[in-house]
């Protein structure tokens, strides 16, 4: 018995000693180039930095001592923009792409593993916005009940859409006397937000409703509906002719079918300064998309294709304050609704049960 319990010590020290041994040389593998790939990060440049469109951005590697990499494939989202034999840092050029997220990943090869790190910047508009101001040409009646969501204008009358549960309607209004001539209430559980005519239809936006409803632009009897996708909630509509565009309060502009009212693509929409959220109401104008910033005194005219904001329009001192009665109504007291006539050159805009509503010319700043 004595001498059996010592060689059953013996045997598992033994043991032991090889699983330490076996321990120590896992643990020298894993600190291997080899299997050390997966460590690699990105040293340039910082996560979601903000550079301006145009500027190069340095792309380089921060790797583990000792580490030797055989290939290195850099992309933006998704596309090749590099292909290098070693780790080395590259220069990346920003002209030519689009504002906004940019997902920056590089494929690395040490010669038996592969791994894909990844890292992203922000693009920003890289010039400032042309400033204008307003000149007033015409003022007509605005009707104060209307808490204007949408406004076009169309054959000698203007289409509004407008907003608030239990208040929102679609109507024709009649310019000189700010009358509806024709009028019918959404359901009372719908937020109404944007507008637009397309064809013999008028298709309209609810707010948070997650459904947008298609009239007929006469006698404004509903057709149809249908559900949103992506874009969550509805706030401004317009019509290029092609596609209807979109906006959800953020600093995305979805274009959708003009049939199907499925979203087709996205454009993120930034200045100089960064992405420009809370876009509401928006108007087609002349191959540009003018758009009102919920609560601030300006417009922004976006180019459609690249989502950078190419004008911005001080519209301070159109309304003077105090106008309004109840402290509901003094909340909601901002800038909304933009209207063109096409055949006219006229431009039209007015806010959210405002007494007035402007025809304007642009002057430059």
């Amino acid at each position: 018995m004595h001498f059996g319990l010592v060689n059953t010590c013996k045997s598992r020290l033994q043991y032991l000693s090889r699983l330490v041994v076996l321990a120590a040389i896992l643990a020298l593998n894993a600190c291997t180039p080899d299997t050390a790939i997966n460590t690699v990060v990105f040293k340039y440049p910082e996560q979601g930095q903000l550079v301006s469109l145009g500027e190069d951005v340095k792309v380089a590697l921060d790797l583990p001592k000792g580490m030797q990499i055989t290939s290195a494939t850099y992309l933006v989202d998704g596309k090749q923009v590099a292909q290098k034999n070693n780790a080395d840092s590259i220069i990346l050029k920003t002209d030519g792409l689009s504002v906004g997220y940019k997902l920056i990943s590089v494929i690395l090869d040490n010669g038996s593993k592969k791994d894909t790190i990844t890292t992203n910047i922000v693009l920003k508009a890289g010039t400032k916005p042309l400033l204008y101001g307003y000149k007033v040409v015409n003022i007509f009646p605005h009707d104060t009940a209307a808490y204007t969501q949408g406004l076009e204008y169309h054959n000698g009358r203007f289409l509004e859409s407008t907003g608030l549960e239990g208040f929102s309607t679609l109507r024709w209004v009649n310019p000189k006397t700010g009358i509806p001539l024709q009028k019918i209430s959404i359901d009372k559980k719908y937020f109404g937000e944007g507008a637009t005519l397309v064809g013999d239809k008028i298709v309209m936006l609810t707010w948070q409703g997650n459904i947008g409803f298609v009239f007929d632009a006469t006698t404004l009897v509903q057709k149809g509906n249908f559900p949103y996708q992506n874009s969550r909630e509805g706030w401004g509509l317009c019509f290029d002719g092609k596609q209807l565009i979109k906006s959800d309060g953020t600093n995305r502009l979805y274009f959708l079918n003009k049939d199907t009212y499925k979203e087709e693509s996205v454009i993120d929409v930034y200045d100089n300064d960064g992405p420009v959220n809370s876009i509401n109401e928006l108007e087609y104008i002349d191959g540009k998309i003018y758009a009102n910033i919920y609560t601030k005194d300006y417009l922004v005219v976006i180019d459609p294709k690249s989502g950078i904001v190419e004008k911005k329009i001080d519209m301070s001192g159109l309304l003077a304050k105090g106008y309004t009665v109840t402290d509901r109504d003094k909340e909601i007291d901002v800038l909304n609704g933009i209207a063109w006539d096409k055949g006219g050159k006229r431009l039209y805009v007015t806010g959210k049960k405002w007494p007035k509503l402007f025809e304007i010319t642009l002057v430059p700043q």
